[in-house]
């Protein structure tokens, strides 16, 4: 059965939430030459959506692989991140003037009508040029995975972490002979943390830094605690909706108590105010090179394991190929080497704070020395808690954007945890019955379809 043509309006909602019809009038930023590099015979187009510290480690990286291949013209452009830049991917691909090569969050590929506006991964000719499964976490290459094909070579994790400073908590007491923070095996032990930081502080100052009121930061910290109490969203075949409102209003209850007992200031400036002094605070590990840059001395963790199962929020930056009609020649070799490359030389990018996805890099002593990569990276790619694998899931997808929300009224108090866990299991009942915009179907549909 042939799938439902894509118009420009289903697209432009396909996209999601902060995509909006004006953003397909902003201008692609280019750094390579519009024309071939000298001695260069094929040219490669690579879109991307890295700005700020990334956006520089993704140049370097572009850069080096363009002396290494002189024969390759890599015309690399960065988009404006989010939604804006999921609607222009489609719409390139649907009109087949998609780049050679781009980004994608590992989360939205289920929702990009593989085969239909991605091209699937040669893994044979990957292996050619040194990218081989066997190089990655088995979970996270999977998760690239639609109907047998691979759709998303993945570059890195990025995860939510804990992070603390040295200063305070050691003052405190509670560092190892290490100097690092042994991670709180409960909830008890965790606010006995707080409580022991928050009495080496001054006035006014917060002890955590948990973004109660941001629906993104919400979200990604409520899948990591509901996954640490084995929390499930659907059945296997996705017609029923298996979502444990019990566990889930214990996660809410667990960041109301943040609130309620003093030790998160709700609209506070979670970052700066952990640079000023506050012991804690929960972000992204691309923080890091921003508190690498400030004379602070800090670790960094995975969430704390509170509910006995450790697990952390994580998605993937990873390579994907717009979908082209007759795809092939040296154009798509050049992508190809050019993902390769980009993969294998991960020390870099990590110096962004990212964990390297292709499992080698954990043995270059280069990488080895990255602090706090060095205490966070392995823990939490043995323990990633990601969103389900279905068509509104992945980052700035439309799940976050429903259930974002939800958490944060639960965070304010301006519902109950119990109510609020009701109002999510609700919302993911309308969200399974939904069509995907991208091929007209259900979740359940494309599972099925994807089967037959």
């Amino acid at each position: 059965m042939g799938q439902p043509g894509l118009n420009r309006r289903q697209l432009l909602s396909a996209a999601g939430g902060l995509a909006v019809a004006g953003s397909l009038g902003f201008a692609a930023l280019g750094t390579g030459a519009d024309a071939l590099a000298a001695g260069a015979h094929t040219r490669v187009r690579y879109w991307n959506l890295f700005q700020g510290g990334d956006g520089t480690n993704q140049v370097a990286m572009v850069d080096a692989f363009r002396e290494g291949h002189p024969d390759i013209a890599v015309k690399d452009s960065t988009l404006t991140w989010g939604g804006p830049y999921y609607t222009k991917l489609a719409m390139a691909a649907a009109g087949n003037r998609a780049p050679d090569l781009a980004v994608m969050h590992q989360g939205r590929i289920p929702g990009f009508a593989p085969g239909r506006l991605l091209d699937p991964w040669d893994v044979d000719l990957l292996a050619e040029y040194g990218v081989r499964e066997s190089d990655f976490n088995p979970v996270l290459w999977q998760r690239g995975v639609v109907d047998g094909e691979l759709y998303a070579l993945p570059l890195d994790i990025h995860v939510q972490l804990n992070f603390y400073r040295k200063d305070v908590c050691g003052k405190a007491g509670l560092l190892d002979a290490d100097g690092r923070l042994p991670a709180a095996a409960s909830e008890d032990e965790w606010f006995d943390v707080l409580e022991t930081a928050r009495g080496r502080l001054e006035k006014g100052r917060q002890t955590l830094g948990l973004h109660a009121n941001d629906q993104n930061f919400c979200w990604w910290f409520f899948v990591a605690f509901y996954r640490q109490l084995g929390g499930t969203y659907f059945d296997d075949d996705r017609t029923a909706v298996t979502f444990d409102t019990d566990k889930a209003a214990r996660v809410l209850e667990f960041f109301r108590r943040h609130v309620t007992e003093g030790y998160v200031t709700v609209g506070e400036a979670d970052g700066e105010a952990f640079l000023a002094g506050s012991p804690f605070t929960w972000e992204g590990n691309w923080s890091v090179p921003y508190f690498n840059g400030q004379k602070v001395e800090y670790g960094a963790q995975p969430l704390p394991p509170v509910f006995g199962t450790p697990a952390t929020h994580a998605e993937s930056h990873s390579f994907v190929l717009p979908h082209r009609a007759g795809r092939g020649g040296d154009a798509d070799r050049g992508a190809y080497r050019l993902a390769a490359y980009m993969v294998t030389h991960a020390t870099t990018w990590a110096n962004g704070g990212h964990v390297p996805a292709y499992l080698p890099t954990f043995d270059d002593p280069a990488y080895l020395e990255l602090a706090p990569q060095n205490e966070y990276s392995r823990p939490a790619m043995d323990h990633q808690a990601n969103e389900p694998h279905i068509w509104f899931a992945g980052s700035t997808g439309v799940l976050a954007q429903r259930l974002g929300p939800i958490v944060a009224s639960s965070n304010l108090g301006s519902t109950t945890a119990g109510e609020a866990a009701r109002r999510m299991k609700s919302a993911l009942a309308r969200l399974l019955a939904m069509k995907n915009p991208m091929d007209g179907r259900t979740a359940a549909q494309e599972l099925k379809g994807a089967s037959a």
